[in-house]
Formats: structure tokens, sequence, C-alpha cells
């Protein structure tokens, strides 16, 4: 949003994690200009955003990345862009990168989308609208996955004066053209809710310890902050704390209260990079789980689902998989040699606080949590240091 808005906002708290890095990149690789593909290494959500800001950037160009990138979904953006009069053109597969785009003038305001498998398509699009002519009105076809990110997408637009108006019926996004160049302001990012929680997960396996988790926000426009919610059964006691001086962030503090119950139900359909670390906390505790709402969850990173299944049940949990429903039923783990983390960054962090009680087993290839969260493992050695203490 600043690279189209023209750079006006200062922004405090942006992450140095990979996939920030690798944006910026790209948005200096496209002031240069020139004909270098643009690779978006292992990022479903850089390469989303470069597409619609390529189809308006004059030339041609290719976005393309990494053989796991190129698996994952595509179509329903490429279609909705072409249905829009944009050039997106597959070059090796339909509905996969690589892609080649040609600018071109949009012919319709109208974008029709599919939600059912990535909000990321509705949040790109919707960044996209204020810069065209007669701003967009988008349809979405299908009820959409994760809507608090797209409903945070809105609140962003909102906050710098670009009007989103949704219909009655919630499938109709109406956003206007953007007017002047918004005025220059300081833009502070809050902590992600997402990496909270596999902090709140460590506190679910230590009763009576108080973790600080600074930079955060309740209410959040973020909608994994309601892992609140999700970890309130599981004994994780969360509270804000604010700063007693003007202009610092706040905080949560999340303490392992218990006690845990017989069962637990949850649907991950709005959150579901939560359900990782719900996963793992209730096989640690040997809760009886029933968790659905987990069908886009193979089109990740890794397949998620797999991941937590094939690792959950090497460390003895029983668990029941079915379609869009896993059932982790109460079990006794035991500790493993290894964890493979299949490449993907929430995979590792999630068994990360079964450490704390199995300091002896290993996390493959640790380094994958950069993707997200570079600090991770030096945030997690604090926790531990602590405990040991």
């Amino acid at each position: 949003m600043n690279h189209l808005h023209g750079r006006p906002y200062q922004l405090r708290g942006l992450s140095t994690c990979d996939d920030t890095r690798l944006l910026h990149n790209l948005l200096q690789q496209l002031a240069r200009g020139g004909n270098t593909p643009y690779h978006c290494a292992a990022s479903g959500t850089v390469a989303r955003c470069m597409m619609v800001l390529l189809a308006v950037t004059p030339g041609e160009h290719l976005l393309t990345g990494d053989s796991r990138l190129m698996q994952r979904p595509m179509a329903e953006l490429i279609d909705a862009l072409n249905g829009m009069g944009f050039d997106i053109r597959p070059t090796v597969r339909q509905g996969f990168l690589p892609v080649r785009i040609k600018c071109a003038a949009p012919r319709r305001k109208m974008a029709f989308v599919d939600p059912s498998r990535s909000s990321q398509f509705v949040s790109s699009l919707l960044l996209l609208a204020p810069e065209l002519p007669d701003g967009m009105t988008l349809v979405m076809t299908q009820r959409p996955a994760s809507r608090p990110y797209i409903e945070m997408t809105c609140s962003l637009l909102e906050s710098v004066g670009i009007s989103v108006t949704l219909s009655r019926n919630g499938r109709v996004y109406t956003v206007n053209p953007r007017e002047g160049r918004p005025r220059a302001r300081a833009v502070t990012i809050e902590s992600d809710w997402s990496a909270a929680s596999f902090f709140m997960s460590a506190a679910a396996l230590l009763p009576g310890r108080r973790l600080r988790l600074k930079g955060l926000e309740l209410p959040s426009l973020q909608g994994d902050s309601a892992a609140v919610d999700f970890f309130a059964p599981l004994g994780v006691v969360s509270r804000l704390v604010r700063s007693p001086y003007k202009g610092r962030p706040s905080s949560v503090t999340v303490e392992g209260a218990g006690p845990v119950p017989r069962l637990y139900r949850a649907s991950f359909v709005d959150q579901p990079d939560l359900f990782p670390a719900v996963a793992v906390t209730c096989a640690a505790l040997g809760v009886n789980a029933h968790l659905r709402g987990i069908d886009n969850l193979s089109l990740k990173e890794s397949d998620r689902v797999e991941a937590i299944y094939s690792q959950l049940s090497a460390m003895g949990c029983r668990i029941t998989l079915s379609k869009n429903v896993i059932h982790l039923h109460p079990s006794r783990l035991h500790p493993v040699d290894s964890i493979d983390t299949f490449g993907d960054h929430r995979i590792a962090m999630a068994f990360a606080p079964l450490l704390l009680r199995y300091p002896e087993m290993t996390i493959l290839h640790p380094e994958v949590v950069t993707k997200s969260f570079p600090d991770f493992w030096a945030q997690f050695e604090r926790v531990r240091r602590a405990i040991i203490a």
C-alpha cells in the first residue's frame, strides 16, 4: 500500500522477516526496471501482491517462485484480473506460477473472485482498487477463507481515507478511487498475533508461569488475536498491559492457569494459521480435541495437516483424520529424536514448546522460522532459561 500510494507513510515496527525483506527487494527491483524475473521464493503473500502490482506497471514481466510456491493456488486471482481486462498468462501450467504479465488498462471495474481457498485473492485486489481510474466493485462468488484478513485490509484502507463499503449480503465490496496523494504520516505496525500463539502454547504447558508478549493490542485489527479465545479453554489467561509512557507500545501477558477441558472443539476456517499451535498444545495436554475447518491447510508452505499428523503420531498421539476434521485422542506423548519441519516456519514454531518438556529432541531445519519470525529462537531461549532459573 505504501508503494502504491507514493510512499507517504513512515513505517515503524516493520518486521525483518524473510517475507518483508523479499517484498522490499522486489519493490526496489521494480523501481530499477529491467527484464529480470520477479522471484517470490516461497511466499504466496508476496506473489499475490506482486501480481496485482505488476498488472498496472508498464512493460512485460515474469513472476515466478520456488517449487512449492508453483504448487500453490493462483488461478482465482489470475481469472479475476483477466476478467477485468488485465493480461496474466501462466507459462507452464494453468492457474499456477510462473506467469507472464503485460500491463494493460482495465476494461471493467467489476471483479469476480472465488476466495474460498485464500483471502489473499481479495486483499490484493482491494489494495489495487483505489489506484484504478474508476475504483473497483469486487464480488466474492464463494464464502471466503480467513475473512478477518479481508476485514483488516479494509480497515487499513479506511485508516488512510479510502472509502470501502460492503453490501448487506456480505459478498460485494465497493472501493472508490483514491483522490490525490495521502498525507505523510507515521504508521506503527503491531506485533504479529500469529507468532504470539506459539508462546501462548508454551504458557499452556507451564502452569503458573507468566510470559509478556510485547507490541500487541487488544482489541486488534488482526484476526489471529482470536488466539486469546482459542487458548482460554486450554487454561491460558491473557491480559492487556498498557505502557505508562506515552507513545510506548502495549503488551499482553499470557499465563498458564489451568484446568484444561475434557473435550475441546474449534474451527480454523477464519484463523487457519493458529491450527498448528493449537493442535500441538492439545496433544501435549492430552486433551480430546475435535479440530475442523482445516481443508485449506494443505495449500500452505507445507501440507500442515499431514505435517501435524505425521509428527504427533510419531510421538504417540492417536489421531483420526477425516474430511476437514482432525480428532486428537487423549494420549501420552513420548519424545522422538527429531521433528521434521517440512520446510514450514509454522510447523517448526508449533513444535518448539515441546522442547520445554523434551529438551533432548531436535527440530530439523530450525532456520525456516526466518520466513515470518527471525528472532523466534532467541525469544524462545529466553523462556527456556527463565524456566531453568
